[in-house]
């Protein structure tokens, strides 16, 4: 693909450390967005020889500098996963306040089109790019809704997959490419917040496959839709689900 820059939001941890991990093996030199735990993705661009860039991706002037150290640093993208993203603790919809939705959706939508909207202006060929290809991280929970648990986080995850669909369309002539995976229950950290920790477990067991899911599987359907074997496929969400 052009350009062998990746950019993994939320790349410290769970799914975006997976990936991180993964593009390297591959040859990219890759940026590890985080937010908060510093030393986790230090940790992981030392090991990867990448970098580490502290950016909350909610925050308009955050992202702009994410890509502007990731370019003095690295080059232009050619690759951006949208991994970044929150969940809440399980609770109905009456529960759910103003506070949380924003924040819900300041994180896991408004982060999204930041980043793509950076990524677009450096890879479209309309603005001399060179191409590229956008990996958006939505859940299957935007397919089930999560009734009981968390209904706005699959709300949010439902926007990014009619963000995918939309984009995709849209940049499709510029040389870039723009697909989604639906990750279902995976180990990962995020599930911590939820106030049941055997979850992951309970829920995998509903899967097809019977089992919660693991980052690097999630990982490698995210490489194989930013690689070259994936270059007729745009606006496609995979869903990497266990059958669920």
């Amino acid at each position: 693909m052009a350009g062998k820059v990746m950019i993994v939001t939320g790349g410290g941890r769970g799914i975006g450390a997976a990936t991180a991990r993964l593009a390297a093996e591959r040859g990219f030199a890759v940026c590890v967005n985080y937010r908060q735990d510093k030393e986790a993705a230090v940790s992981l661009a030392k090991e990867i020889k990448g970098i580490a860039v502290q950016a909350d991706v909610s925050q308009e002037a955050d992202v702009v500098r994410l890509f502007e150290e990731t370019d003095r640093a690295l080059g232009r993208v050619g690759a951006l996963v949208n991994n970044a993203g929150i969940v809440d603790r399980s609770v109905r919809v009456e529960q759910i306040t103003a506070a949380r939705l924003a924040r819900m959706f300041a994180v896991n939508v408004t982060g999204s089109f930041l980043c793509a909207r950076e990524a677009v202006k450096r890879m479209s060929k309309r603005h001399g790019g060179a191409g590229g290809a956008i990996v958006n991280v939505s859940s299957i929970a935007a397919k089930l809704g999560s009734p009981g648990d968390y209904v706005d986080y699959a709300a949010s995850k439902g926007a990014i997959d009619t963000f995918t669909i939309g984009l995709a369309k849209e940049v499709g002539a510029e040389g870039i490419r723009v697909n989604a995976v639906r990750p279902g229950i995976i180990r990962t950290g995020i599930h911590a917040v939820s106030g049941d920790p055997a979850r992951v477990e309970r829920i995998g067991q509903t899967a097809a496959l019977q089992r919660p899911g693991e980052p690097e599987e999630v990982a490698r359907a995210i490489l194989w839709l930013v690689s070259e074997e994936a270059s007729y496929l745009t606006g496609a969400i995979v869903d990497v689900s266990g059958g669920r």
